[in-house]
């Protein structure tokens, strides 16, 4: 197994980095710089589930949360990966070298779970604020965990949660997947919207709630974007963690979500940018 060969710390936190929140009995998350990490379970049973695996280098901080939260000596029955962009699995060698557990993804982001491909380089072109402006710094070479990693169940169960299902959500990446419990329409939606402005620092970094739609500088299909929102929309969730920002819900959280998915042109879909050329919106 092996990080990817560009994988280096990244100098950007916000305010709630290093904090945690339990939303849930069993839903917790875990800000790690600018990227939310989620552990579901409850603390009293001992078994749980990581969802994603954060920044690069931060494996020891998510370890430590982790035990925090489900005490010393802890490990997940499996980690879920929503999607292979650098912030979501920028710490996960670290974590298997630590933890012997599979990890659990859509086929179509194994290609950059393997070692096989990157993705398409970060736009700093793209319209949007200074993290968009100096996205061409990020990491978007391949990690390599092919001897843990397995597909999602074609079904949309979740290994080792029985009360979720996972949603494929493509646009931001090819393979990004949702996870939703509908027992309380708890929505963990990754980057098909998040919950703060992800390419204006300020906003990042004082993490002021608004529903956006996915990161401008990584996203590569609006199109599929913008059908993952209508889809999800309709889901009518009642709390959202997502990838990026505080989580959400209630009234402002259907509010915010319907207003997107209404006006994704205007309100997510860049005026210019190199991934708006092949898109016929």
């Amino acid at each position: 197994m092996n990080q990817s060969e560009d994988n280096k710390f990244i100098p950007m936190t916000s305010v709630e980095s290093g904090h945690g929140k339990e939303v849930r009995k069993d839903v917790y998350y875990y800000t790690n710089q600018i990227v939310n990490v989620i552990m579901i379970g409850d603390p009293q049973n001992g078994e749980w589930v990581l969802v994603d695996a954060g920044m690069p280098h931060s494996g020891k901080k998510l370890i430590d949360a982790a035990e925090k939260r489900f005490g010393k000596g802890s490990k997940p029955t499996a980690i879920l990966l929503t999607h292979g962009h650098f912030d979501h699995v920028g710490s996960i060698v670290h974590l298997l070298e630590h933890w012997d557990v599979p990890v659990y993804a859509h086929p179509l982001e194994f290609p950059f779970l393997t070692g096989q491909q990157s993705y398409p380089d970060p736009d700093p072109t793209v319209e949007g604020g200074l993290l968009a402006k100096i996205s061409s710094i990020y990491p978007n070479e391949p990690v390599n965990i092919q001897e843990r990693l397995l597909p999602l169940p074609e079904n949309g169960t979740v290994p080792g949660l029985p009360e979720w299902t996972w949603i494929p959500a493509p646009g931001h990446s090819p393979g990004q997947v949702v996870f939703f419990r509908e027992s309380d329409r708890t929505l963990l939606s990754a980057d098909a919207f998040v919950t703060v402005r992800q390419d204006s620092l300020y906003k990042v970094l004082l993490q002021k709630e608004e529903i956006n739609g996915p990161p401008r500088y990584l996203t590569t299909d609006w199109q599929a974007a913008w059908d993952s929102v209508r889809r999800l929309e309709l889901l009518q969730p009642e709390l959202v963690i997502s990838g990026h920002g505080q989580f959400m819900e209630g009234a402002e959280l259907k509010s915010g979500l319907k207003q997107l998915s209404q006006d994704f042109s205007t309100l997510a879909i860049p005026d210019h940018g190199k991934y708006l050329k092949n898109n016929n919106l």
